[in-house]
């Protein structure tokens, strides 16, 4: 069988992750960070084109790897229409609607801008499970008002590696289980999967569902419209408060949760509160979408970097333990689903899948 080289890059606001892999064996994982100093120079995400093309390549060159050697080169994935998750060819129609901004716009949108321009240079570009994968069933899409469906818009990748990882653990095809995962990070969304297919989840950006370190989500909706009408406050000053200031952030002034865990330790019971908040009401929602799936539930997942806290775990196994088993993925199996998703592609395994 032919051996494959590929590459994962996942970018983030301030760094890029990147990963070496020899077929599905992971050689190495390592993160390029870049000074504030640095990016300050580029008015848009698409400016940055060039600064981190080059920093992905000196970083290869540096680990001995030349970009024409590669078989392939896999990016997390940026905004496009709603689209069933799965492995994914980059093409001009996906670079056009990422570009548009029309769905949204982040740096992994550039990550898929950077991993077509290599292909130049006779390597595959793919992404994985990109942000607007869509697999709601109609029932998940009703809010109550017919001009606000809800979207789906989670931590898509994490979510789908985590119960792959977990299917693969056991011994079983993730396509057989139901599954309640949720993914507590700067952002807490908890999701369905049933049988392979991610058919229920709360919008962790600024919709509903748990409130985390900086965002508010669920929150009294008259009020929030009351809110908004007085006057008092801006368009950004509002959607701040949604993302970004709201959450933990708006009732203590802080978004580490292991800071604000050593204080709920030496006595603050302010601190206390909030965080025992933030879990009873991720709990409630995992019980929520474990109504979703009539209670037939093969695990509870529980994964991000907030869990590696065992308190978080603790906190939140006593109220839902009841309903199936609590397992726990601390941080992330991102790169790892880019890396390993690909390789699948690669040797036949798993559908490439153009838009």
């Amino acid at each position: 069988m032919k051996d494959y080289k590929i590459v994962a890059i996942n970018l983030g606001s301030t760094s890029t992750k990147i990963a070496y892999y020899h077929n599905d064996k992971c050689e190495w994982k390592e993160n390029i960070a870049h000074a504030a100093n640095d990016l300050k120079n580029f008015p848009t995400i698409w400016d940055q084109h060039d600064y981190r093309k080059t920093a992905i390549v000196d970083f290869l060159t540096n680990k001995g790897l030349k970009i024409s050697d590669l078989d392939a080169i896999v990016s997390r994935g940026g905004h496009t229409r709603p689209i069933v998750g799965g492995l994914y060819r980059i093409n001009e129609t996906m670079l056009a609607e990422s570009g548009s901004e029309q769905y949204g716009n982040h740096v992994s949108d550039l990550g898929l801008k950077l991993a077509y321009s290599f292909t130049s240079q006779g390597l595959q570009a793919f992404t994985v499970d990109p942000p607007t994968t869509d697999e709601f069933e109609p029932l998940a899409r009703y809010s109550g008002l017919p001009e606000l469906p809800r979207k789906s818009s989670f931590h898509i990748l994490n979510h789908r590696a985590v119960g792959k990882q977990y299917a693969k653990d056991i011994g079983k095809n993730y396509n057989d289980l139901n599954l309640v995962v949720a993914h507590m990070g700067g952002g807490i969304s908890v999701a369905v999967h049933k049988k392979g297919k991610l058919i229920d989840g709360n919008n962790a950006l600024d919709g509903d569902g748990p409130f985390s370190t900086n965002r508010c989500c669920t929150v009294p909706v008259g009020g929030l419209v009351k809110m908004c009408y007085s006057g008092e406050y801006t368009y950004d000053q509002m959607r701040k408060k949604l993302n970004g200031n709201g959450g933990m952030m708006a009732y203590l002034g802080e978004n580490d949760v292991k800071a604000v865990s050593e204080l709920a330790k030496a006595g603050n019971e302010k601190c206390r509160e909030v965080l025992d908040a933030m879990y009873y009401q991720t709990a409630k929602e995992i019980a929520a979408c474990s109504s979703v799936l009539f209670g037939i539930v093969d695990a509870i997942l529980l994964t991000g970097g907030i869990v590696n806290g065992a308190e978080v775990v603790a906190a939140i196994r006593e109220r839902v333990e009841f309903i199936a088993p609590v397992v726990v993925y601390a941080g992330e199996l991102e790169m790892q689903s880019l890396g390993l998703t690909t390789y699948a592609g690669l040797i036949g395994k798993e559908e490439i899948k153009e838009m």
